[in-house]
């Protein structure tokens, strides 16, 4: 997901009304008037309510990493198709491969339970700033930050005392660099089940050519479920456990949109770094994406050749493989982005403005005189640190027997000291055995090893680099080329075919019979230690100039608002709930060329491809597009829209978000940004920044016309167009709870 350009001075009252996440308490104050302008209907308090249902609380954060929201009285859950793929994996075999077929349920018995799948639900949102910078003044690098964390895990821990309740969730966190400070609090439902998903073919439709491109024909949904308790409270899962019902869900709208119509989206955006400064910029260029980008490159490779010579492979390595091409990609196109657009220069001309501004007054030049030599000599710093970084992170921690060998650690301690009781040791064996079996359900050996080889091979090129003559090369390389006469595969074979780690019956037997000495002899677990040693050589200098960062950069955000007093900003995303709104919007990416707000299903005929399995389209949808058997989903037209776009401001982690009209109905999930804007989680760019969202006339129509899902129908609130079966239109907001 992405956004883009913008100046620091454009942030806020003045900015165009598609950039902008903002915090949903404020949106009474800061937003409001706008947004009744493009074309809302609804009331502030209908959009956020601690007291009331409201929006707020048909939106959940989807197992941490994504959206979903609510569209039925029994806690029906709509996301990505990219968000529920781990766990659609999880459930699904050879013989029932629900990844690739598509699956969907016909009564509640037939839902599956998804193990580790969870949703929070906001209750609130506090500003605690007062109560955190009070004890701050004064403090600034490692004392500043250990006296923050202080203060925030007090006001943690009291609101959990107040709460007393299991079920609650409470966060604090730092906003605008570090002046200000929110507290969160949320509740957890633990029992997620599928209830469908479309096949792999129309969830993934286009694969990697398509990721983050428009015009886009991806049917990127799929189905959960929330249950709880009889009492309706959270519960693990239980067979005994019923249907959630929500304080709200979102009736869905099948009218279709049109161009310039209001569109806003709720969710829980990841990370944007729109304050970044010109140092910060110039590091992300030339240091850290290309590293970050021919790692990956190397890795999806090798992947890929085995998943293609075995349908096994392929399955189990399905997940992991989008999810890292998915960033592998993201990188390619926010270098290019970052360059097209200038951002550097950008950047220099508002740090050129801020310094302008502090030069005119005594005061100033002693509070902000020092912010762009820090941020200078903070990220001169952080150089060397970033790359050993990414190599550990992306090298030798992408091994994954490697990374077995690391989480075993904390088990190996416990296992081996002298003080575990026998009952403890049980328990300790028993959920070590549990997480083996979870890791070698998705492992293949072989093609681990083969990119053990490539990357060993690939770590040593980059250290052998002139720019990276200062980074520590680990000791393993001195054993590989004494003891291996420098061969990477005689090295590799030998590990892998010795350790613990590579192999579930060793596993298991280790865990049964665990000994301090057989683990620390381990190849695998030695070369875990030998790169991780390497990284911590210069861990330190980088989380020293880190430190200087940070004050730089809380004095250069905390300057700039104070330049702009009349300006609206709003925090870069870290994670908690936002609202963005907008219109939806054609675009023109370049010369001569233009881009319509939407796509149909004649785009599927026209990229369908047999023979390449990233556009192999399923035979139950070609067929109802070629019958135009559309039914009540179909544009005034007679045809099936796809997707639409939008210029709401989004990033990575508000995939299946909502996005949703005037009135508070659902009209689409977003899951993606567009090529042209990829830049945009540094610099924010209007004219080009698209949200990219799945039509949900397409998605009804899958589940209905398609697979033939009608008592899920039946379960939503379907509201516009001809008739439906769908339960009735009501006020659903707000309601007293």
């Amino acid at each position: 997901m992405m956004s883009l350009q913008a100046t620091a001075s454009d942030f806020g009252k003045n900015k165009p009304l598609d950039e902008g996440m903002w915090l949903p308490m404020f949106v009474s104050r800061l937003n409001y008037v706008d947004m009744k302008k493009e074309g809302l209907k609804l009331t502030a308090e209908e959009i956020y309510s601690v007291n009331n249902s409201s929006l707020k609380d048909a939106i959940v954060h989807f197992g941490g990493f994504c959206t979903g929201e609510i569209v039925s009285d029994k806690g029906m859950i709509f996301t990505n198709h990219h968000c529920g793929y781990g766990g659609i994996q999880s459930v699904s075999t050879v013989e029932n491969d629900y990844l690739t077929n598509g699956f969907f349920a016909k009564s509640f018995d037939e839902e599956k339970p998804i193990d580790g799948l969870f949703v929070r639900f906001l209750q609130r949102m506090d500003d605690v700033s007062a109560q955190v910078n009070k004890e701050l003044d004064g403090l600034k690098g490692a004392e500043r930050q250990k006296k923050a964390a202080e203060v925030m895990n007090q006001i943690k821990a009291e609101k959990e005392k107040e709460l007393n309740n299991d079920s609650y969730e409470v966060s604090v966190k730092s906003f605008f660099e570090g002046n200000e400070f929110y507290m969160f609090v949320y509740e957890r439902f633990d029992d997620i089940r599928l209830v469908g998903n479309p096949p792999e073919g129309v969830g993934k439709f286009g694969g990697d050519t398509d990721n983050w491109m428009w015009p886009r024909h991806t049917g990127d949904f799929s189905v959960f479920r929330v249950y709880a308790s009889k009492d309706n409270k959270p519960a693990k899962y239980s067979k005994d456990n019923v249907p959630y019902t929500p304080k709200h869900h979102l009736p869905v709208s099948i009218n279709g949109v049109a161009k310039d119509d209001f569109a806003m989206i709720m969710g829980y955006p990841g990370s944007t770094d729109r304050y970044l400064t010109s140092e910060g910029v110039k590091q992300q260029i030339e240091v850290f994406n290309p590293l970050f980008v021919e790692m990956r490159d190397a890795i999806l490779k090798t992947w890929r050749k085995h998943m293609d010579a075995d349908p096994k492979v392929r399955l189990q390595y399905a997940s992991k493989y989008a999810s890292t091409a998915n960033y592998w990609k993201y990188f390619i196109g926010q270098t290019k982005g970052l360059k097209r657009q200038h951002v550097i220069e950008k950047k220099q001309a508002e740090e050129a403005n801020f310094n302008q501004w502090i030069a005119q007054d005594v005061a100033r030049k002693t509070e902000y005189g020092q912010v762009t030599d820090m941020l200078k000599e903070g990220y001169a710093g952080k150089r060397d640190g970033r790359v050993a970084m990414v190599l550990l992170t992306q090298g030798a921690f992408r091994m994954e027997a490697v990374m077995q060998a690391r989480r075993t650690a904390r088990f190996v301690a416990e296992a081996t000291n002298e003080e575990t009781s026998a009952e403890s040791l049980k328990a300790a064996q028993e959920a070590a055995l549990e997480a083996s079996k979870g890791f070698f359900k998705d492992y293949d050996y072989a093609s681990d090893k083969e990119l053990a080889v490539v990357l060993l091979r690939k770590y040593k090129e980059v250290l052998d680099r002139p720019e990276n003559k200062n980074l520590p090369v680990p000791g393993i390389y001195e054993e590989i080329e004494r003891e291996f006469d420098g061969s990477y595969e005689a090295y590799v074979e030998k590990a892998y075919s010795t350790s613990i780690f590579s192999d579930k019956a060793r596993t298991e037997a280790f865990i049964n019979n665990p000994t301090k000495e057989a683990y620390d002899a381990d190849m695998l677990k030695e070369l875990h230690d030998e790169f991780f040693q390497a990284y911590l050589t210069v861990a330190k200098g980088e989380q020293e100039a880190e430190l200087k960062v940070a004050d730089g950069n809380r004095l250069y955000v905390k300057g700039i608002r104070e330049m702009n007093p009349s300006k609206s900003y709003y925090p870069n995303a870290n994670s908690t709930m936002r609202l963005t709104y907008g219109q939806v919007k054609d675009y023109i990416p370049g010369d001569a060329m233009f881009y319509s707000y939407y796509t149909t299903s004649k785009g599927l005929l026209e990229k369908e491809d047999p023979k390449n399995h990233e556009f192999i389209l399923p035979k139950e949808i070609k067929d109802g597009v070629v019958k135009k058997d559309f039914g009540q989903y179909a544009d005034a037209n007679g045809e099936l829209r796809i997707a639409f776009i939008t210029n709401n401001d989004i990033t990575g982690g508000n995939s299946g978000s909502p996005v949703i009209n005037g009135k508070g109905e659902l009209i689409g999930l977003a899951f993606d940004g567009n090529w042209e804007a990829m830049s945009g989680d540094i610099s924010f760019e209007p004219e080009l920044q698209r949200c990219i969202n799945v039509d949900v006339r397409y998605v009804l129509w899958i589940m209905d016309k398609v697979y033939g899902a009608k008592n899920l129908i039946d379960e939503m609130t379907i509201v516009g167009g001809k008739p439906a079966k769908g339960k009735a239109y009501e006020t659903l907001m707000p309601k007293k709870y």
